[in-house]
């Protein structure tokens, strides 16, 4: 219940999270190109692997993108999926990111409802993450809060109590930790990928 005494339930339901069970985490460089993304994705409809979290954008060179791809490891075994993955044309290289071993952020955007009485409590939650207040109305406030997979789930089931509105969360992306292993990395082209 929230404070106005109406049922809050959270968006999706009690589903578990990639923070809850372990995952995988793959970095697949790819052609920047029209239907390489759709590809992939079917790539993992075929094989029935459930995707958590799906995030692709172009790298520093336009020529290639990066997707990040969360994936449950009990659904799909690593091996399978990057013998699969190897096989597209225009994958040109996979990696594994331990989650141990990485950096992940996502992004949240949320509208929640922040009346007069509860206004001050919900814009210091948000600061409390390090967040922003996006857009303001009479009865509801956007925030926005950019963080790790755990502490957007934190924040997540504090904001709820005040009235969640409307909720959307970014597939996350991910980064291997400085001071580890670095993996020589495939040249393309005479240029280092």
């Amino acid at each position: 219940m929230n404070q106005e005494g109406n049922q809050v339930v959270p968006i999706g339901g009690a589903i578990r999270t990639p923070n809850e069970f372990r995952h995988h985490i793959l970095s697949v460089l790819v052609e920047n190109k029209t239907g390489v993304l759709a590809r992939v994705a079917q790539l993992f409809s075929r094989r029935g692997y459930n995707i958590f979290s799906l995030a692709v954008a172009p790298t520093d060179d336009e020529r290639f993108s990066r997707i990040t791809v969360v994936v449950d490891v009990e659904t799909a075994p690593l091996e399978q999926i990057t013998k699969q993955l190897h096989k597209l044309v225009n994958v040109i290289k996979i990696s594994e990111i331990d989650p141990d071993e990485a950096v992940e952020y996502e992004l949240l955007l949320a509208t929640v409802s922040a009346d007069a009485a509860t206004r001050a409590q919900v814009i210091e939650l948000v600061n409390l993450f390090e967040g922003r207040i996006v857009d303001v109305g009479l009865t509801k406030l956007t925030v926005m809060v950019a963080a790790s997979p755990s502490q957007l789930d934190d924040f997540e089931a504090l904001i709820v109590e005040y009235g969640l509105v409307e909720l959307q969360r970014t597939g996350r992306v991910a980064l291997q930790k400085l001071g580890k292993p670095v993996v020589k990395r495939k040249q393309l082209k005479g240029r280092v990928s």
